[in-house]
């Protein structure tokens, strides 16, 4: 792979210098981390630590500072330091935190100053995750002994307030995980990268089955890991959280028969009945409003006949019958969108 390719270099990257993997890194399992993050100085000593103590560390480790006001800069100097990987990128402060597109714009950012064509994987990581120490190994593992296995990760959870119990976030088997989305980096180029709008971290896994990859989380003791703050919960709360998972799932382009089932099954997760409801509401004044939906010839379609074969046989039974179809369309060689492909997405109708 050429760092001059279209497909590799991501906007603005050739007006700033880029950094390649750090001396030593082993050819054929550097991985490159770009983290995005502001005000995470409650949480990111245990991220920066967990990430230092990994069996295989990273070759390359961006972390974007998104303009934050509290210690989160002088804590990224002082580890700046002492990891010879990390890099630091500084962005002025915008005002406050911005979910969804903001993290992605943060993220390419990141991404901007890197060779990529120098790396094999790429991980966008979030700050305030404590991994096992064997994450990335595992990874690492996992896609080496599935070539079609574009993007992976292990399964959140989260201390539970007052008895300190570790809960699931419930993430389902057949995606990444938003918070650690572990990427084979020719696929990652090939799907076009990510967009900048909420659900990117579901359109991604189903843009990757269009095109014949898998997508992949697995719950295991060397791949569960603790978010410290619960999925969704960092701007304002947890119910906007869910109010915004359902404006996504609009966005995305999901029915509204699909949309029921999947509140019926969020029921008992805490917030408990609340915050099904609240994904609903997030999805139907969506509807309402008629917002702009993503669009991409042949993804609506592709997606709405998962969904409902996840309905009718499970989700289980249907990705894996999906991903043994699309295995026909699977062409790992082919150049792909870049990894920075911007979609415009239109108002419509449900």
């Amino acid at each position: 792979m050429n760092a001059s390719s279209p497909a590799l270099v991501p906007a603005r990257a050739a007006a700033a210098p880029l950094w390649g993997p750090s001396a030593g890194a082993p050819r054929g399992r550097r991985y490159v981390i770009v983290s995005p993050c502001r005000d995470e100085a409650a949480f990111m000593r245990r991220t920066l630590e967990s990430v230092s103590r990994q069996t295989v560390p990273p070759a390359l480790w961006v972390v974007v500072d998104d303009g934050s006001t509290d210690e989160t800069p002088a804590i990224l100097a002082e580890y700046e330091k002492r990891l010879p990987y990390l890099r630091v990128v500084r962005r002025t402060d915008r005002g406050g935190r911005s979910v969804g597109p903001g993290v992605i714009v943060a993220f390419y950012e990141g991404l901007a100053r890197v060779d990529l064509s120098s790396f094999e994987y790429l991980c966008k990581l979030d700050m305030d995750l404590d991994l096992p120490e064997r994450y990335f190994e595992t990874l690492l593992a996992r896609m080496e002994a599935e070539p079609r296995l574009a993007t992976c990760s292990g399964k959140a959870y989260f201390a539970e307030a007052g008895t300190g119990r570790l809960i699931s976030e419930g993430v389902s088997d057949e995606v990444s995980i938003g918070a650690s989305k572990f990427y084979r980096v020719r696929a990652f180029a090939q799907i076009g990268g990510f967009v900048r709008e909420v659900m990117w971290d579901g359109i991604d896994c189903h843009r990757c089955r269009l095109r014949g990859w898998i997508a992949q989380s697995w719950d295991e003791p060397a791949l569960n890991f603790l978010h410290l703050r619960p999925m969704g919960s960092s701007d304002r709360g947890i119910l906007r959280g869910r109010v915004r998972h359902g404006f996504g799932q609009y966005f995305m382009g999901t029915s509204a028969a699909y949309m029921f089932a999947s509140a019926v099954y969020r029921l008992p997760h805490p917030p408990v009945v609340i915050g099904a409801l609240a994904h609903l509401w997030g999805f139907f004044i969506s509807a309402a409003k008629r917002v702009r939906r993503y669009e991409e010839p042949g993804f609506r379609p592709f997606l709405r006949r998962y969904q409902w074969a996840c309905l009718i046989k499970g989700k289980k039974r249907a990705t894996a019958e999906i991903n043994e179809r699309q295995r026909s369309v699977w062409k790992p060689d082919e150049p792909g969108l870049g990894v920075d492909q911007q979609f415009t997405s239109v108002p419509a109708a449900v």
